[in-house]
């Protein structure tokens, strides 16, 4: 039986695949591999994106694995600040930069909307000497309610030129916010929204999450009418994971208890009824955790780029890159990572060099993701037909009625939408089977 179907409870060492070969197999063995990908020209034609991580957090929700500080000082924080921007620096001179503009660009966390104005405007100036990213596709920004404010939504939209703000709201609740430790409040949803409403960006988007402790049926459709009432122009909802450092799975491994998690078969019945309910108010499917308002005015220009293989310059604490083929990862504690970075290095912390077999199937999972593959884009740039690659595989979700197959595509079926990550380990090679995935 597949990985897909064979799930009921939320057991701890549930993830959410972002990459392949599993983190676990990333090395420092492999760095030098890693600063020649680095210093070497870029490959021809590739696309750009820089990730900047910003690592702190009013509250450390019971259900967050990310790398995050909570009760830090100011002091702390500009360290930090001046760290990436001086990180942000070395970067710029790295030969695989090349003379290429950055397409995508994505602040991300923790929480990145934890800065000041004045923070942010200082970290546009400083990363502004030293790059731009004026044309890019798009500029994307995490939020949590709570932190907002009209001068910094401001400062988001002109400043630093953010063109899709992604709002963290997660639920509506203010009891299930609290139980599962999130920061904010539903007040402070609705008051971000004005702001954000009122400075025009060309992309909002929010984000939900099925399966949060407490999670009711009459709550969840509450959540899906609330959303549709903001009517942003998408809506990401993730399904609620346990990985092993959460608050969460500490508890259920120490103390023995049951999950307090939904199951899988009931948090996929909820992400079921809000796509329906989104798609009847106009919305369409863009992947297995997206909807958008309208497919012409929204795009991902940082999702699809990546998972096809471009250049992603990572900058930050334990952010995850991609340099010329090669895999890699920034420093994971933090007093190495600025003291590193002060002393005139890249903070680089560990790496992975993949064979083009392994690229093949990154690509190809990630892709999946979407809900579809075109059976010849894989021929034409790897060599390899992927339907007969993995005939096995793909028969056995047909017959499980996750896939459809027509001709030159492979399409999820809206179950197999649902189920898409449980699906992907199917397709990992056998040393990859069964290792721990971060």
């Amino acid at each position: 039986m597949s990985s897909a179907a064979s799930d009921k409870k939320t057991n701890v060492g549930s993830y959410f695949i972002s990459n392949y070969p599993p983190y676990s197999q990333w090395t420092r063995d492999e760095l030098p591999a890693v600063r020649e990908a680095l210093q070497s020209a870029p490959k021809e034609n590739t696309p750009l994106g820089l990730y900047l991580h910003i690592p702190f957090c009013r509250k450390r929700c019971k259900f967050c694995y990310f790398k995050v500080f909570t009760d830090v000082n100011s002091a702390e924080v500009q360290r930090y600040v001046d760290a990436l921007c001086s990180e942000i620096s070395m970067v710029s001179r790295l030969a695989v930069m090349g003379e290429r503009p950055f397409r995508f660009v994505y602040f991300g966390g923790g929480t990145p909307s934890f800065l000041s104005p004045k923070q942010l405007t200082k970290l546009a100036d400083r990363l502004r000497e030293h790059i731009t990213w004026d044309g890019a596709e798009e500029v994307t920004f995490e939020c949590e309610p709570g932190t907002l404010s009209e001068t910094k939504v401001k400062t988001l939209r002109h400043e630093l030129g953010v063109t899709r703000i992604s709002l963290g709201i997660e639920n509506f609740s203010d009891q299930l916010l609290e139980e599962n430790g999130r920061a904010h409040l539903s007040k402070q949803v609705f008051a971000a929204w004005e702001w954000i409403a009122a400075a025009d960006f060309p992309n909002v988007n929010i984000d939900l999450i099925s399966g949060m402790v407490g999670e009711t049926w009459d709550n969840w459709k509450e959540n899906v009418r609330r959303t549709l009432e903001l009517s942003p122009e998408s809506v990401t909802i993730y399904q609620m994971e346990l990985p092993f450092n959460t608050v969460y799975s500490k508890d259920m491994l120490g103390n023995q208890v049951e999950s307090p998690v939904a199951d899988w078969d009931t948090k996929r019945a909820w992400v079921d009824y809000a796509f329906s309910e989104m798609i009847r108010a106009g919305y369409s499917v863009s992947s297995a955790y997206t909807v958008v308002k309208d497919p012409n005015k929204v795009n991902f220009s940082y999702r699809d780029n990546l998972w096809q293989g471009a250049d992603l310059l990572a900058t930050g604490i334990a952010s995850f890159g991609h340099a010329n083929g090669v895999h890699y990862q920034n420093v994971a504690e933090l007093e190495a990572y600025l003291s590193t970075i002060e002393s005139g290095e890249l903070p680089l912390g560990r790496g992975f060099v993949p064979t083009q077999h392994q690229q093949l199937v990154r690509e190809m999972i990630l892709l999946l993701k979407r809900g579809h593959l075109a059976i010849d884009y894989f021929q034409n740039k790897f060599g390899v037909n992927i339907l007969d690659h993995w005939r096995s595989q793909w028969n056995g979700y047909v017959d499980e009625g996750l896939v459809l197959i027509d001709g030159d595509t492979i399409q999820l079926t809206r179950d197999g939408l649902l189920r898409a990550d449980g699906m992907l380990p199917a397709f990992f090679e056998p040393e990859h089977q069964g290792v721990r995935y971060t």
